[in-house]
């Protein structure tokens, strides 16, 4: 019998080099700044369905609600840039505070005076909100829709809370640092290859650090999650911790995202926070794949790639489009368009008629530990 490549690891780590060494190499071919941006976008985007992957693909916790983790992030990191802009002797006030009649900075805008304390903010913040958060609702054993509702539910929330602070958050307005982000006394042009470089950066290290996680015994305890939770509580683990565990990592990634989107865009609205947008992040990982983390962000590339060049075209026309498109993968393709690869190699491993082996060659029929 010859084993599927697909779920070789050493074929996988090959694989994930492959593609990321070719991200990497993107500034060497393309000199256009507006390209390279845009290109970096969609590495944040990348790492949105990365986290999508790792909490719904194999925590099998279908998060609705990651603009959570990422709008908050993105707020943190958009206020460290601003106070970057502001003065604390002649002007510590953002001028849309003066707008809305504040004559004193609040006391929760006083940590974002230091860069690396605000951006510290804004990645422990959104992740120590995912353990609470969490932390109550599997502890109450909530499972399967109740927890894409609760999550749907406390993204509105925060929509809500952050539109209605005019004051202190310019409402629908949004925040836009009118300088980039300087770090160690280095402004970092978002148009810049080193600006793709450390969102590049990011995604590699994400990408590995959760490949590693989901190949290792925690990884396996919790893809078991996915399968039977409650066996899995009768052998003795305790399934809320490491539930609430891998969401709140999910969270970290996400939040990662949120600040890379800011340094890139120099702006953040309620729109980070809005539905839709949770909602198109799970289906980049549908179509690319949800029980593949490289899958996943692949499906992020190709959605967002499509928008961008074919939405001109189509206009709504293609919103359409896309969930045709969702729908029949959902149906034909539960294992999105990594499926496909899946099911190819599998073809190539089928024994041959007369081998004597009678056995199945395409695999197992769950995915392999951080496929």
């Amino acid at each position: 019998m010859t084993r599927n490549l697909y779920h070789d690891k050493r074929a996988q780590w090959l694989l994930y080099g492959a593609v990321f060494l070719a991200l990497a190499a993107v500034p060497l071919f393309v000199s256009d700044g507006f390209l390279l941006n845009q290109f970096a976008t969609y590495g944040v985007y990348g790492l949105l369905a990365l986290s999508i992957s790792l909490g719904w693909g194999f925590g099998g916790i279908l998060n609705l609600g990651q603009g959570i983790a990422f709008g908050l992030a993105a707020y943190g990191m958009a206020m460290t840039m601003q106070m970057q802009s502001q003065d604390p002797d002649s002007n510590p006030i953002p001028p849309f505070m003066l707008n809305n009649s504040l004559d004193h900075l609040p006391a929760f805008w006083e940590p974002f005076w230091s860069t690396g304390g605000g951006i510290l903010l804004a990645l422990v913040i959104p992740t120590l909100f995912y353990v609470v958060f969490g932390s109550l609702m599997f502890r109450a054993r909530v499972s399967g829709p109740f927890i894409a509702i609760m999550t749907l539910a406390m993204l509105s929330a925060w929509y809500t809370l952050i539109l209605d602070m005019q004051p202190y958050t310019n409402g629908a307005n949004g925040l836009s640092p009118p300088s980039p982000l300087t770090v160690f006394s280095t402004q970092i042009d978002p148009y810049s290859p080193t600006a793709y470089w450390i969102v590049c950066g990011l995604l590699i290290l994400a990408t590995a650090g959760t490949k590693l996680l989901t190949q290792s015994k925690f990884g396996l305890v919790v893809q078991a999650l996915r399968g039977d939770p409650e066996r899995v509580r009768f052998l003795g683990y305790n399934v809320a911790v490491y539930e609430t565990v891998i969401y709140a990592i999910s969270g970290f990634i996400a939040a990662l995202a949120g600040c890379a989107w800011v340094m890139l865009v120099q702006y953040v609205s309620p729109a980070q926070l809005d539905t839709n947008f949770s909602i198109t992040m799970v289906i980049w990982a549908g179509i690319g794949g949800r029980l593949s983390l490289i899958g996943s962000i692949l499906g992020a590339f190709l959605i967002q790639g499509g928008q961008s060049y074919l939405g001109d075209q189509f206009l709504n026309t293609w919103l359409l489009l896309l969930g045709a498109f969702f729908i029949v993968v959902v149906r034909v393709m539960p294992k999105g368009l990594a499926g496909l690869l899946e099911l190819a190699l599998g073809a190539l491993a089928r024994p041959r008629r007369g081998d004597g082996t009678g056995a199945r060659a395409d695999g197992a029929a769950l995915p392999a530990a951080g496929e």
